[in-house]
């Protein structure tokens, strides 16, 4: 067989194989995500699966028990509709009431049974109000 046509069919198997790897790499990061579910799609959520929960934290409702730490998260939409978590490990400076966090875990007899160093804080955006970021200390003027 010619030289210059082996290198040909190389380089197309080389290719053909990089691209292949590639897509599906692609795939599988994005078949791993998910999306995560506010308090009230858990509290509808069938017992015993895995899922991410973002919310804010309910104001005076953090309690330590030991290297427990229990607390209730709200839809940040709707406050009324909390859930209670429960939750052991590492917790992150920034955790606090009105604080938006995510946290994985399973709901087990309507409290959310959160695994172990899971708890995620978001820092407000530097793009929004201190009213906004801090609804604890809101200022009204006339």
């Amino acid at each position: 067989m010619d030289p210059a046509r082996k290198r040909k069919i190389r380089l197309i198997v080389a290719l053909s194989a990089a691209v292949l790897l590639a897509v599906a790499l692609i795939y599988t990061s994005f078949s791993a995500s998910t999306e995560a579910k506010q308090p009230s799609d858990i509290l509808n959520a069938s017992p015993g699966q895995s899922y991410q929960m973002t919310g804010v934290v309910v104001p005076q409702s953090i309690h330590h028990r030991g290297s427990q730490l229990d607390f209730r998260v709200a839809d940040r939409d709707n406050s009324k509709l909390s859930i209670p978590v429960r939750y052991s490990g590492e917790v992150p400076d920034p955790f606090a009431d009105g604080r938006e966090v995510i946290v994985t875990g399973k709901v087990e007899d309507g409290t959310f049974m959160a695994q172990r160093d899971s708890l995620i804080t978001k820092c407000p955006s530097k793009f929004q109000t201190q009213a906004q970021q801090d609804p604890q200390h809101v200022i009204i003027t006339k």
